[in-house]
Protein backbone atom coordinates (compact mmCIF):
# COMPACT_ATOMS: atom_id res chain seq x y z
CA UNK A 1 0.00 0.00 0.00
CA UNK A 2 1.54 3.41 -1.57
CA UNK A 3 2.20 6.16 1.74
CA UNK A 4 1.48 8.79 -0.86
CA UNK A 5 -0.63 11.40 0.11
CA UNK A 6 -3.37 11.77 -2.67
CA UNK A 7 -3.49 14.96 -4.28
CA UNK A 8 -6.70 16.26 -2.70
CA UNK A 9 -4.85 15.33 0.10
CA UNK A 10 -1.77 17.03 -0.71
CA UNK A 11 -4.39 20.57 -2.14
CA UNK A 12 -5.82 20.39 1.81
CA UNK A 13 -2.76 20.93 3.07
CA UNK A 14 -2.42 23.81 1.31
CA UNK A 15 -5.51 25.62 1.94
CA UNK A 16 -4.06 27.27 5.39
CA UNK A 17 -1.84 29.22 3.18
CA UNK A 18 -4.87 30.91 0.84
CA UNK A 19 -5.67 34.25 1.48
CA UNK A 20 -9.47 33.25 0.98
CA UNK A 21 -9.21 30.46 2.77
CA UNK A 22 -8.06 32.35 5.43
CA UNK A 23 -10.76 35.05 5.20
CA UNK A 24 -13.32 32.91 4.32
CA UNK A 25 -12.07 30.89 7.91
CA UNK A 26 -12.03 33.91 9.61
CA UNK A 27 -15.22 35.63 8.73
CA UNK A 28 -17.66 32.74 8.06
CA UNK A 29 -16.31 29.35 9.01
CA UNK A 30 -15.18 30.49 12.68
CA UNK A 31 -18.52 32.38 13.54
CA UNK A 32 -20.75 29.62 12.24
CA UNK A 33 -18.93 27.09 14.68
CA UNK A 34 -19.03 29.74 17.25
CA UNK A 35 -22.71 29.64 16.96
CA UNK A 36 -23.37 26.06 16.42
CA UNK A 37 -20.37 24.49 19.18
CA UNK A 38 -19.28 27.29 21.34
CA UNK A 39 -17.22 26.11 23.97
CA UNK A 40 -17.82 27.72 27.90
CA UNK A 41 -14.53 29.99 29.09
CA UNK A 42 -12.49 26.93 31.08
CA UNK A 43 -11.28 28.35 34.28
CA UNK A 44 -7.44 29.20 35.10
CA UNK A 45 -4.88 27.61 37.40
CA UNK A 46 -3.62 24.38 37.20
CA UNK A 47 -6.40 21.19 37.92
CA UNK A 48 -6.83 18.93 41.19
CA UNK A 49 -4.54 15.86 40.68
CA UNK A 50 -4.09 13.21 43.24
CA UNK A 51 -0.21 12.84 42.06
CA UNK A 52 1.83 14.11 44.30
CA UNK A 53 4.35 15.33 41.67
CA UNK A 54 1.66 17.30 40.26
CA UNK A 55 1.07 19.50 43.47
CA UNK A 56 4.70 20.92 43.44
CA UNK A 57 5.51 23.86 41.73
CA UNK A 58 2.65 24.49 40.28
CA UNK A 59 2.41 27.80 38.16
CA UNK A 60 0.23 30.85 39.15
CA UNK A 61 -0.25 33.53 35.65
CA UNK A 62 -2.29 35.94 37.36
CA UNK A 63 -3.28 38.63 34.74
CA UNK A 64 -4.81 41.88 36.41
CA UNK A 65 -6.26 44.68 34.28
CA UNK A 66 -5.07 47.90 35.10
CA UNK A 67 -7.24 50.16 35.80
CA UNK A 68 -5.37 53.19 34.33
CA UNK A 69 -3.34 51.74 31.06
CA UNK A 70 -1.54 54.92 30.63
CA UNK A 71 1.93 55.09 31.31
CA UNK A 72 1.00 57.52 34.36
CA UNK A 73 -1.41 54.61 35.66
CA UNK A 74 1.72 51.83 34.88
CA UNK A 75 4.49 54.12 36.70
CA UNK A 76 1.26 53.98 39.31
CA UNK A 77 1.09 50.20 39.37
CA UNK A 78 5.03 49.89 39.89
CA UNK A 79 5.42 52.18 42.70
CA UNK A 80 2.64 50.48 44.28
CA UNK A 81 5.37 47.44 44.16
CA UNK A 82 8.20 49.35 44.47
CA UNK A 83 7.14 50.70 47.96
CA UNK A 84 5.93 47.62 49.39
CA UNK A 85 8.44 45.19 47.84
CA UNK A 86 10.21 43.86 51.04
CA UNK A 87 6.95 43.37 52.46
CA UNK A 88 5.63 41.44 49.91
CA UNK A 89 8.54 39.01 49.77
CA UNK A 90 8.92 38.72 53.16
CA UNK A 91 4.90 37.46 53.36
CA UNK A 92 6.08 34.84 50.21
CA UNK A 93 8.97 33.78 52.61
CA UNK A 94 6.61 33.68 55.40
CA UNK A 95 3.49 31.24 53.21
CA UNK A 96 6.52 29.10 53.09
CA UNK A 97 5.45 27.13 49.43
CA UNK A 98 6.33 29.53 47.20
CA UNK A 99 9.56 28.76 44.84
CA UNK A 100 9.98 32.24 42.88
CA UNK A 101 7.30 35.09 42.03
CA UNK A 102 7.92 38.33 39.88
CA UNK A 103 5.73 41.39 38.41
CA UNK A 104 5.75 42.19 34.92
CA UNK A 105 3.81 44.38 32.77
CA UNK A 106 2.39 43.47 29.79
CA UNK A 107 0.75 46.23 27.48
CA UNK A 108 -2.14 47.22 29.57
CA UNK A 109 -1.90 44.27 31.95
CA UNK A 110 0.06 43.96 35.49
CA UNK A 111 0.96 39.83 35.71
CA UNK A 112 2.24 38.40 38.91
CA UNK A 113 4.17 35.31 37.71
CA UNK A 114 4.82 32.56 40.29
CA UNK A 115 5.38 29.11 41.55
CA UNK A 116 4.38 27.28 44.69
CA UNK A 117 3.62 23.74 46.06
CA UNK A 118 0.04 22.24 47.02
CA UNK A 119 -3.52 23.81 47.32
CA UNK A 120 -4.35 27.08 44.90
CA UNK A 121 -6.71 28.47 47.39
CA UNK A 122 -4.47 27.72 50.69
CA UNK A 123 -1.51 29.88 48.66
CA UNK A 124 -4.01 32.42 48.00
CA UNK A 125 -5.57 32.16 51.51
CA UNK A 126 -1.76 32.51 53.28
CA UNK A 127 -0.94 35.37 51.17
CA UNK A 128 -3.34 37.38 52.26
CA UNK A 129 -3.27 36.68 56.08
CA UNK A 130 0.34 37.77 55.82
CA UNK A 131 0.55 40.43 53.63
CA UNK A 132 -3.15 41.56 52.35
CA UNK A 133 -2.80 45.09 54.22
CA UNK A 134 0.17 45.52 51.65
CA UNK A 135 -1.00 44.23 48.47
CA UNK A 136 -4.20 46.23 48.58
CA UNK A 137 -2.00 48.98 47.36
CA UNK A 138 -1.47 46.78 44.29
CA UNK A 139 -5.62 46.34 43.67
CA UNK A 140 -5.62 49.99 44.38
CA UNK A 141 -4.79 50.21 40.65
CA UNK A 142 -6.04 47.34 39.28
CA UNK A 143 -9.96 47.65 37.13
CA UNK A 144 -11.90 46.45 40.16
CA UNK A 145 -9.66 45.79 42.56
CA UNK A 146 -11.43 48.40 44.83
CA UNK A 147 -13.92 45.90 45.35
CA UNK A 148 -12.13 43.65 47.41
CA UNK A 149 -10.13 46.14 49.40
CA UNK A 150 -9.07 45.27 52.18
CA UNK A 151 -8.30 42.14 51.01
CA UNK A 152 -8.14 40.47 54.27
CA UNK A 153 -11.79 40.84 55.21
CA UNK A 154 -12.70 39.65 51.66
CA UNK A 155 -10.74 36.55 51.24
CA UNK A 156 -12.82 34.17 49.52
CA UNK A 157 -13.89 36.72 47.40
CA UNK A 158 -10.67 37.66 46.16
CA UNK A 159 -9.38 33.73 46.15
CA UNK A 160 -12.18 33.81 43.19
CA UNK A 161 -11.44 36.65 41.51
CA UNK A 162 -7.57 35.90 41.46
CA UNK A 163 -8.48 32.28 40.23
CA UNK A 164 -10.56 33.99 37.04
CA UNK A 165 -7.80 35.73 36.43
CA UNK A 166 -5.65 33.22 36.32
CA UNK A 167 -4.86 32.05 32.61
CA UNK A 168 -6.35 29.12 31.52
CA UNK A 169 -3.57 26.21 31.30
CA UNK A 170 -3.93 24.21 28.37
CA UNK A 171 -3.70 20.75 28.61
CA UNK A 172 -0.35 18.94 28.28
CA UNK A 173 -1.97 15.93 26.09
CA UNK A 174 -4.10 17.61 23.70
CA UNK A 175 -7.07 15.06 23.50
CA UNK A 176 -7.49 16.04 27.45
CA UNK A 177 -9.07 19.71 26.57
CA UNK A 178 -12.17 17.19 25.05
CA UNK A 179 -12.64 16.33 28.86
CA UNK A 180 -12.33 19.95 30.15
CA UNK A 181 -14.75 21.16 27.91
CA UNK A 182 -17.57 18.41 28.60
CA UNK A 183 -16.79 18.85 32.09
CA UNK A 184 -17.54 22.63 32.04
CA UNK A 185 -21.08 22.22 29.79
CA UNK A 186 -21.50 19.36 32.61
CA UNK A 187 -21.33 16.27 30.22
CA UNK A 188 -19.91 13.03 32.14
CA UNK A 189 -17.39 10.78 31.10
CA UNK A 190 -19.86 8.43 29.82
CA UNK A 191 -21.17 11.26 26.87
CA UNK A 192 -20.41 10.79 22.98
CA UNK A 193 -17.07 9.82 21.98
CA UNK A 194 -15.19 13.05 20.11
CA UNK A 195 -13.46 12.51 16.57
CA UNK A 196 -10.03 13.12 17.14
CA UNK A 197 -10.12 15.32 13.64
CA UNK A 198 -12.09 17.94 15.34
CA UNK A 199 -9.37 18.80 17.63
CA UNK A 200 -7.86 21.79 16.32
CA UNK A 201 -11.53 23.11 15.71
CA UNK A 202 -11.85 22.90 19.14
CA UNK A 203 -8.46 24.66 19.74
CA UNK A 204 -9.38 27.43 17.65
CA UNK A 205 -13.41 27.79 19.33
CA UNK A 206 -11.63 27.76 22.78
CA UNK A 207 -9.67 30.68 21.90
CA UNK A 208 -12.63 32.52 21.43
CA UNK A 209 -13.72 31.77 25.49
CA UNK A 210 -9.74 32.28 26.42
CA UNK A 211 -8.34 34.91 24.57
CA UNK A 212 -4.93 33.98 26.53
CA UNK A 213 -3.58 30.58 27.97
CA UNK A 214 -0.63 29.06 28.95
CA UNK A 215 0.79 26.77 26.96
CA UNK A 216 0.84 23.28 29.77
CA UNK A 217 1.01 23.06 32.89
CA UNK A 218 5.19 24.00 32.09
CA UNK A 219 8.17 21.97 32.41
CA UNK A 220 9.43 20.75 36.03
CA UNK A 221 12.95 19.87 36.93
CA UNK A 222 14.59 18.03 39.74
CA UNK A 223 18.12 17.58 38.65
CA UNK A 224 20.27 15.11 40.38
CA UNK A 225 23.65 16.56 39.22
CA UNK A 226 24.77 19.89 38.77
CA UNK A 227 25.06 21.78 34.93
CA UNK A 228 29.00 21.36 35.85
CA UNK A 229 28.76 17.65 36.59
CA UNK A 230 27.02 16.90 33.50
CA UNK A 231 29.42 19.06 31.09
CA UNK A 232 32.33 17.31 33.23
CA UNK A 233 30.74 13.47 32.24
CA UNK A 234 30.05 14.59 28.23
CA UNK A 235 33.72 15.83 28.66
CA UNK A 236 32.41 19.47 27.06
CA UNK A 237 34.01 22.18 28.23
CA UNK A 238 33.17 26.13 28.78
Amino acid sequence: MSNEESWFGRFVDTLPTKGWFKFLSKYVVTPYWLWKDPKPKLPGGPRVSSQPSDNVQRMMNLIMPLKDPSEIGKARAVMAIAQNVDEIFGGLDNVGTVHFARFVILGDKLCMISVYDGDFSNYIRDFIVTVGSVFDAIMAEIEGGSALIPTEQNVEAFIEWVHEHDLFQAPDFPTELFTLQDQAKGIGPDGPVHDLSTLPRNLVLQFHSNPDISLGGGYRAYPGFSAAQIREKLGVGW
